[in-house]
């Protein structure tokens, strides 16, 4: 009885502590899976940030002009609360 109390604790305790989503930048359609899931770890006013700094990825690198690009480049790897972090830090509300 004691091994079943303990395994249905560890089964619930292991359910609440879910893992922030890590942005995948390695394709087009990872980055919009991944970002997408990422956004629903946010508060709503977090994820106003959030959006913004996916579309302004900042400045551009090595002459690149594709804002996607750059932004799965950028974020790739990063969960929300990094990106919101990084908007912060630019400027970004």
């Amino acid at each position: 009885m004691r091994v079943a109390v303990a395994f249905v604790a560890l089964a619930l305790f292991a359910a609440c502590s879910k893992a922030p989503t890590v942005i995948d930048g390695t394709s087009r359609a990872a980055f919009e899976k991944t970002t997408q899931k990422a956004r629903r770890d946010l508060s709503i006013k977090d994820r106003l940030a959030y959006d913004a700094a996916l579309r302004n990825p900042g400045g551009r690198r090595y002459g690149q002009n594709d804002i996607e690009a750059l932004a799965r480049q950028s974020y790739n790897g990063m969960t929300a609360d990094d990106v919101v972090a990084d908007a912060r830090a630019r400027g970004i509300e």
